[in-house]
């Protein structure tokens, strides 16, 4: 054996929305479930790293495969008309 250890790096897309009582939430679509939350922007972005490697850890201990986001994953805001009469 040659000794080395090979690492893969993962990257994911990280949805942060404002928390109603301040601080985000943050969820990755790529993994289900995988979800936490951060009093500043920067707590919650160490949070969701976090979060993902325990995710992934998980997974490799179950013997599951590892979900890859796709590279041509488009993210954008739709617009839809609100046509209730209320």
């Amino acid at each position: 054996m040659n000794g080395k250890i090979s690492k893969k790096i993962f990257q994911y897309t990280a949805i942060f929305e404002p928390a109603d009582e301040g601080g985000y939430i943050v969820t990755v679509p790529a993994l289900p479930g995988c979800a936490t939350q951060g009093d500043t922007f920067e707590e919650a972005r160490i949070m969701i790293q976090d979060a993902i490697q325990g995710y992934i850890s998980v997974l490799r201990e179950e013997g599951q495969i590892i979900p890859q986001e796709r590279e041509d994953v488009i993210v954008t805001k739709v617009s839809v008309e609100n046509s209730l009469n209320i």
